[in-house]
């Protein structure tokens, strides 16, 4: 499973024109899921996507979880994270799972990171084509490979 965590002021999700979700504060999620994923890999990356310490304390030092400031998750489901570039020039999403093993992944992952977290998150929606806007903060971006856990 592989995750790349952006902090945000605010993101959205636009689907067909309307606004879908919106958060201000907090992490834009976006998620890829592989066949070999399980829910050991769902109860890791969630802990650490809401324990991460990216948020800055009183003296503008980045020592602050999600968890600790209150902030909120957008979590979007991106099969194209799961791309392979290695021949040629149009990349091969073989690794990325299709909906029938994805989507359940993804809906326990929405389950967990509310668990974590203590409250709603907000989502997109699997499968859809999906318009979203978001403005880092920091600008700081993390990618988070359940399969690498270094």
């Amino acid at each position: 499973m592989r995750a790349l965590i952006q902090r945000v002021t605010t993101a959205g999700v636009t689907i067909d024109e309307n606004l879908h979700s919106f958060i201000n504060h907090g992490l834009l999620v976006l998620l890829g899921i592989e066949d070999a994923d399980t829910t050991e890999d769902i109860g890791w990356l969630g802990n650490k996507i809401v324990n991460l310490r990216i948020f800055d304390d009183a003296h503008r030092v980045p020592n602050l979880s999600l968890k600790e400031t209150g902030g909120d998750i957008l979590l979007i489901s991106q099969f194209t994270l799961h791309a392979s570039t290695k021949k040629g020039n149009r990349p091969s999403y073989l690794l990325a799972s299709k909906s029938v093993v994805a989507i359940p992944l993804y809906e326990k992952m929405i389950v967990q990171l509310e668990n974590d977290l203590g409250k709603k998150i907000s989502t997109g929606v699997f499968g859809a084509d999906m318009k979203v806007s978001l403005v880092n903060d920091g600008p700081i971006t993390i990618w988070i490979d359940s399969k690498e856990k270094e």
